[in-house]
């Protein structure tokens, strides 16, 4: 399903903030479940737990701390910056590079972020190997975010005082709807993307947001599409 955007309800936009995993590149890329799986291996390895039993705890800590290295660090006060290189450490060559994306990025009038729970260095490799790093102003990433993420408050707040970015001159584009909430309440406009048809590839259940309906503006499965959309109608 692809609900292509009135142009006219972007004309204000100023700044272009997107999510990265399962967001910039799609769900069925399966890059995701790579990094999901090195959560699962350091949970297991971490305390020493049975496969199945590490995977619980580790969606348990997803919930509660809104992702896994948060829960991590809070019960079991472990090193952030190992955490963070472990389970980065995947194969990239899964993207696809996606010249259309890059292409109506860049004729997205104004500045673009990544704003991504992942750090730095994921942001920087994914979004190479999809042929777009270039295309964007920054990225803030969660050692940005002082290890605090997405959906806490504080966290956009700091995103936004550090690039001195307005809510209602801002569109955030994201992949779970619990996101949304902070930047809908900001006055951004705000954007779901969903997988393709919706193809349950990596969506799973804990990670449907069905309270958030509200705080998402538009929906859609292409964003290339979206974007590719919003800079003909303003053109």
């Amino acid at each position: 399903m692809t609900e292509l955007p009135d142009p006219t309800r972007f004309t204000h936009v100023t700044d272009w903030v997107f999510d990265l995993d399962n967001t910039l590149y799609p769900h069925h890329s399966n890059l995701f479940s790579q990094i999901d799986a090195k959560m699962t291996a350091y949970v297991q390895e971490l305390l020493t737990l049975p496969r199945e039993d590490a995977r619980k705890l580790q969606k348990e800590l997803y919930l509660q701390y809104g992702t896994t290295l948060s829960g991590l660090m809070t019960r079991y006060n472990i090193d952030p910056d190992d955490f963070l290189m472990k389970v980065h450490d995947i194969d990239y060559s899964w993207l696809v590079p996606d010249p259309v994306l890059g292409a109506a990025i860049r004729q997205l009038p104004g500045r673009k972020f990544i704003f991504t729970n992942g750090d730095r260095g994921h942001a920087e490799r994914a979004a190479r190997q999809l042929g777009i790093l270039e295309d964007f102003d920054d990225i803030f990433d969660i050692v940005a975010a002082g290890l605090t993420p997405k959906p806490a408050r504080q966290t956009y707040e700091k995103f936004a005082a550090l690039h001195a970015v307005t809510g209602p001159n801002t569109v955030m584009f994201e992949d779970l709807a619990r996101n949304l909430a902070v930047p809908k309440a900001l006055g951004m406009t705000t954007v779901l993307i969903v997988p393709r048809n919706f193809e349950p590839t990596f969506s799973e259940i804990w990670e449907r947001d069905p309270d958030n309906e509200d705080d998402v503006d538009f929906v859609t499965d292409d964003l290339s599409g979206f974007l590719s959309a919003i800079v003909e109608g303003q053109d």
